[in-house]
């Protein structure tokens, strides 16, 4: 399986960080990731594309890794332009194929939405369409999984609970979320934990949340989201504990081609880490199916 390099890349809003794995002339495909991790989460899925032909790239998000860390800017327009800006950076001359994990899927939904000349294909795994998402949060159930949402509305005490002890609460959020904790090591977990061990980078992460919050209190109904023209795919482990499966229907109202959904059953929320096998295996597969044609659900 081939190699990995890291790319620190001066883009016009910051200095991004990324993993990259393949040819550096195949098409380009971008892979973010979510809360609360990092390029990491991808490593062992980056070099299946690379294999395959693709330039496979996935960058530290604003605020994480060794991505700078500004003090603004943890909205979703500007998380999704400096998204935006990587691709015209490395591939200027045509869109991209986009997949998001958890955050990274809802920049990437948004990105697509928004900017759908950057966007080829697109995958979220474990991450809802925000419309979608809203629309759930009348349902109880999924309020009650969401609690975490409100808990990073609190100043300062998130960050120290994220930070402290070397990170040691984002490793246990991890592990407990998986179904199968003996796929993720110590050392990635270890890995991961560090990138939260001041409480700047938890600050950094927490402000998605935060500025999503204050989107959704004062900007709500101001704009309508477009459809998204992208061929989509939706890969969903079935045992998230904070995501429900319900949204994953009611899809088609956002998309222009009907979406795709496979679900992989006996994985967690945090699918890349997981069963980095099966989401590349079925990334790699909407990458090279023709818009419309029937693929296994």
């Amino acid at each position: 399986m081939g190699s990995l390099s890291t790319l620190s890349l001066p883009l016009p809003s910051l200095r991004m960080q990324a993993l990259q794995a393949g040819p550096s002339n195949g098409p380009l495909v971008l892979l973010l990731h979510g809360f609360p991790e990092s390029s990491e989460s991808w490593r062992e899925v980056l070099p299946v594309l690379g294999d395959a032909g693709f330039r496979a790239v996935a960058p530290d998000l604003r605020g994480y890794g060794g991505t700078d860390r500004p003090k603004s800017g943890y909205d979703i327009d500007t998380l999704a332009r400096d998204i935006q800006q990587l691709a015209r950076y490395l591939q200027p001359d045509r869109p991209a194929h986009v997949v998001g994990h958890d955050w990274g899927g809802v920049i990437a939904f948004h990105l697509a939405a928004w900017h759908p000349e950057t966007v080829d294909r697109l995958v979220a795994v474990n991450a809802p369409h925000m419309e979608v998402m809203v629309r759930n949060l009348r349902n109880p159930a999924q309020l009650l999984r969401s609690w975490y949402i409100a808990y990073f509305q609190v100043p300062w005490l998130p960050e120290r609970h994220l930070s402290k002890q070397g990170g040691a609460a984002v490793a246990r959020l991890i592990r407990r979320a998986l179904v199968n904790p003996a796929q993720v090591s110590e050392e990635r977990l270890a890995r991961l934990a560090g990138n939260f061990s001041r409480p700047e980078a938890a600050s950094a992460a927490l402000a998605y949340y935060r500025q999503a919050a204050r989107r959704l209190l004062f900007q709500r109904g101001s704009r309508r989201t477009p459809r998204i023209r992208a061929p989509f795919r939706l890969i969903w482990g079935k045992e998230d504990d904070a995501l429900g499966l319900e949204l994953t229907q009611g899809l088609e109202p956002w998309f222009e081609h009907p979406p795709q959904v496979s679900y992989l059953p006996g994985v967690g929320h945090f699918a890349p880490l997981e069963a980095p096998g099966q989401v590349a295996a079925l990334i790699r597969e909407h990458l090279s199916v023709s818009p419309g044609a029937a693929t296994p659900r």
